[in-house]
């Protein structure tokens, strides 16, 4: 079993800057994905980032909306994910959660991602 805990979100302006965090504990594999999904109100949740590693390789995918904004990275010797987030728009407004998948594979499906975080809300003011 894997546990991940969010934390970072809070309320910013629009232009403004945000880390999120994603400590990660419990079962370890050698081949792990890890992303950051979002969800506004009354919407369907959304891939923002993922990043796969391997003991050599290293690999992140983003979504379009938020390429060239948003940077994933890891902290091997924290059990930690952040994603980066900067140029903030109001649209990125939602509940930001961290996932995990035993594969070398992302999938911008939430259904195919084994372990979830519980949130952290991110709020984007105009």
């Amino acid at each position: 079993q894997v546990q991940l805990v969010e934390s970072g979100g809070g309320l910013v302006q629009a232009g403004d800057s945000l880390r999120l965090s994603c400590a990660a504990s419990g079962r370890t594999f050698s081949s792990t994905t890890m992303g950051w999904f979002r969800q506004a109100p009354g919407k369907e949740r959304e891939f923002v980032a993922a990043i796969s590693w391997t003991w050599t390789t290293t690999r992140t995918n983003y979504a379009d909306s938020v390429k060239g904004r948003f940077t994933i990275s890891r902290d091997n010797n924290k059990n930690t994910v952040y994603l980066q987030m900067s140029s903030l728009k109001p649209e990125d407004t939602a509940l930001y959660y961290c996932a995990a998948r035993p594969s070398l594979r992302y999938t911008t499906t939430a259904g195919g991602w084994d372990y979830w975080g519980q949130g952290t809300q991110v709020t984007v003011s105009s």
